[in-house]
């Protein structure tokens, strides 16, 4: 596996390098394998290195990399041979179809492999890690995380889940993971072992105060067996001491811990549906706990599997996983025990898992992210066994969803009732993922009655630690998607929680009475965070939602485009009124129509137009007595204007097939253009503008004919044409007007030069010629001997 890369060094990019962890017997043979470097604007592979030949080290290590770098690497580069990113770095094995320098990214033989970005350039990865890393996001490299140089780590998580992580490089070494510190309070370490079965349980305290309690359940009974009271006071690790051989099967037993006293869970009591703040779950291969004490206690993880030596040498197992997250037993291995100590961890646990599953899909933008798509918080009858939470990605592909955390929030207290988090979990095929009862066959299984009826709120978040961590306010930081809910007769405002997730917004209403069976409050819009978006419809668990059928609206006017736009002068010059015209058939209604203005500081304004186009098949938007519809005052200077389609919230670009020219002009509003129409040609990436003898009026442009020049960002509407306009801009940088408007541009030029080319000659001349007259003057006039005054010396030779 690729275990760590240090692409980017301080300065001079001298001890770049990538190196490669094999866990089994070493040294082992590298033939067959091959590194490729991808590029990320392109993506193209713009260096491969064949490993055949080459062996890892004692401990499992390849290195390749500068040849300045220490130790030295098995295979050597020259110095800024690794790009900084957007790019990516790939391991393919025996079983590959080799990729030529140059040739295009491929996932046949892919074995391992990481997709990276910087500070400096996020975006522009997604095209490699769609086929490289398909559903996970690139890894950004943050180069001012630490002083001096880092790389990135590959560091072990859980069960078989990696990371990568931000450290000093340690090329040939092991990867510097350091453990994290908790925010509350987890456990740290279990030892059970003699033939009583006494031990104790290690916690490691962060900014935790007060009364806790340490519930032991038995597996055969789902009851409370022991609980254990203590009290934190701060950063420590604290040590309590258990007893399981009151358990009925010492061989697997839950361990939960809860905040409050243990007069709150005494002996022999049920199961609490309180959400533990951390717990362990361990059993062996026959002993297994029921799903129900899984699901209540660690939800979407199993159990721990004891060895088979756990009746003689007893049970040590300690936290080595970097997830900062808990209630989760993969995160333990069996390790030496270390009371009071950090715990002895090992760097490595396991393989990662394969890098290829699923189908390869098309880029995501990195914009594009997860959204709360159907609730079901109250179900008929008392069992509420029907409840589920449905996420969706809106790409419709299947995405990873690590560093995403699913919270429910109590609206009468504002606190955290549910923390969820989905490490290593995937949607299906379609984008689906689905947390539940056992009902619906959830990705994940939740007890029933968990999700709270109202007032609260379901809100969903991306972040590398629990949203809870915050503190007592409610979760901002992170926040994707957010549903704030209500039951009829209660607080319909919520005021806490809609001010800090929904602001301006009223909260939703599952209404019992909406439908005789079951009902959902089901996404029927994409907006994120927009209350609006979502309806009360039957329940549709990993399916399209069952939304109201879009109103039968006639399709969109046929010719009808945006003939002309700019500003209307005004007599005293200030500053124009700024005009719409749109040309079509006579007498066109308008209805659902709308026009979109953009200008600087991503200013956009949208204006839904009302009536139809007159008799002589115009429809003027201004302010100006002549207008069929007027215009809102613009702050800003607007830049672009778009004609759209607007049906039942979904809004359409009116023409696909765009084929017109623009062109600088005098203002016409209601009268033909001034300037030749142009012939209809293929969508170009290009917009030729050519001036022509009047003045100028789109925008602010208000100059007379000359050559104009265009500078700023180019809107494209896909990215076949972002791709293409960059091609011509930088290849084909050529005029297009017309010659006699390239005569008339270069003439205007031409005549303006030579008029001040005159001037100055004249003005050279003219002194040329005083300065003539002077010394002509001076050389044809004698001097005046009379005023001269005799020399009493002798007169001596002129020394030439």
């Amino acid at each position: 596996m690729i275990s760590e890369v240090n692409c980017d060094n301080p300065k001079l990019d001298t001890q770049e390098f990538v190196e490669l962890y094999y866990e089994g017997t070493n040294p082992t043979s590298l033939d067959g394998y091959t590194l490729v470097f991808y590029n990320g604007k392109g993506d193209f592979a713009y260096r491969v290195i064949d490993l055949t030949g080459h062996y890892t080290d004692q401990r499992g290590f390849f290195v390749v990399g500068s040849s300045e770098l220490t130790p030295r690497p098995a295979i050597s580069f020259p110095p800024n041979s690794v790009q900084n990113g957007p790019d990516a770095i790939a391991l393919y094995g025996p079983n590959w179809v080799p990729v030529p320098e140059g040739g295009n990214v491929s996932g046949v033989g892919l074995l391992d492999a990481v997709v990276y970005t910087s500070r400096k350039s996020v975006d522009g990865a997604d095209g490699l890690a769609s086929v490289l890393t398909p559903g996970s996001v690139p890894y950004v490299e943050d180069e001012a995380a630490l002083e001096g140089d880092e790389s990135i780590q590959r560091c072990w998580q859980s069960e078989n889940l990696w990371t990568f992580y931000t450290g000093p490089p340690t090329p040939a070494w092991v990867n510097h993971c350091p453990p994290p510190t908790p925010a509350g309070i987890w456990i740290n370490e279990v030892d059970l072992s003699g033939s009583d079965w006494r031990g104790h349980v290690e916690l490691s305290v962060g900014q935790a105060n007060g009364s806790f309690s340490l519930v032991f359940y038995d597996v055969t009974t789902d009851l409370i067996s022991t609980t254990l009271e203590f009290n934190a006071k701060g950063p420590e690790i604290f040590t309590v001491s258990v007893n399981a051989a009151s358990l009925s099967v010492p061989q697997s037993a839950a361990l939960a811990l809860y905040k409050g006293p243990a007069s709150a869970f005494p002996k022999d009591g049920p199961l609490s549906h309180e959400q533990p703040i951390d717990a362990f779950v361990y059993s062996d291969s026959t002993h297994k706990p029921s799903d129900n004490l899984t699901e209540t206690l660690v939800p979407g993880r199993k159990p721990f599997i004891l060895a088979d030596s756990f009746l003689t040498a007893g049970l040590h197992v300690s936290r080595c996983g970097v997830a900062e997250w808990t209630r989760d037993p993969g995160l333990f291995v069996e390790r030496p025990r270390s009371p009071g100590k950090p715990n002895d961890c090992i760097w490595f646990q396991s393989c990662p898992l394969n890098m290829m599953s699923g189908r390869i899909q098309p880029p995501i933008h990195s914009d594009v992210d997860f959204l709360l798509n159907e609730i079901n918080t109250d179900s008929p009858g008392g069992a509420e066994d029907e409840e589920f939470i449905e996420l969706w990605h809106p790409s419709g592909f299947r995405m990873s969803l690590d560093f995403i955390w699913l919270v429910m929030i109590n609206g009468q207290t504002g606190m955290v009732y549910y923390e969820l988090e989905l490490n290593g979990y995937y949607t299906d095929n379609d984008g689906y993922f689905l947390i539940g009862s056992s009902k619906f066959g959830p990705d994940i299984r939740i007890p029933p009655n968990t999700i709270q009826n109202g007032p609260d709120a379901i809100v969903l978040y991306r972040s590398k630690s629990p949203p809870s961590k915050e503190g007592q306010n409610i979760p901002k930081s992170g926040l994707l998607d957010a549903v704030v809910y209500r039951t009829r007769g209660s607080d319909k405002k919520l005021s806490e929680l809609t001010e800090a997730l929904t602001p301006g917004q009223l909260p939703l209403l599952e209404d019992i009475s909406a439908l005789p069976e079951d009902e959902t409050l089901s996404r029927c819009g994409t907006k994120r965070v927009n209350l609006n978006a979502f309806r009360v419809t039957s329940p549709t668990p990993r399916k399209q939602n069952n939304c109201p059928p879009k109103p039968t609206i006639p399709p969109p006017p046929d010719s009808l485009v945006i003939n002309e736009w700019g500003e209307i002068s005004r007599v005293n010059h200030s500053q124009g009124t700024l005009f719409l015209e749109l040309s079509g058939p006579p007498s066109t209604p308008l209805n659902g129509l709308v026009v979109v203005f953009f200008g600087e500081d991503n200013m956009e304004l949208s204006v839904p137009l009302t009536g139809s186009t007159g008799s002589d098949g115009f429809y003027l938007v201004t302010n100006d007595s002549r207008a069929d519809q007027g215009l809102p005052e613009f702050t800003k200077d607007v830049g672009a204007v778009m004609l759209c389609f607007e049906a039942s919230g979904s809004v359409w670009v009116l023409y696909h097939d765009v084929h017109q020219t623009g062109h600088f002009s005098g203002s016409y509003p209601r009268r033909r253009h001034a300037c030749r129409t142009a012939a209809r040609v293929p969508l170009s990436p290009a917009l030729w503008i050519c001036a022509c003898s009047q003045t100028a009026t789109i925008g602010r442009a208000d100059q007379d004919a000359g050559r104009l020049y265009a500078q700023g960002p180019v809107l494209a509407v896909s990215g076949e044409q972002r791709d293409q306009i960059t091609e011509t801009i930088e290849k084909d940088n050529k005029l297009l007007c017309s010659g006699e408007q390239e005569r008339q541009v270069h003439g205007a030029g031409s005549s303006v030069a030579l008029q001040v080319g005159l001037v100055l000659a004249a003005l050279l001349l003219f002194a040329l010629g005083a300065a003539l007259f002077v010394y002509l003057y001076k050389k044809r006039r004698p001097a005046d001997y009379l005023s001269m005054q005799l020399s009493e010396q002798a007169e001596t030779p002129l020394d030439l």
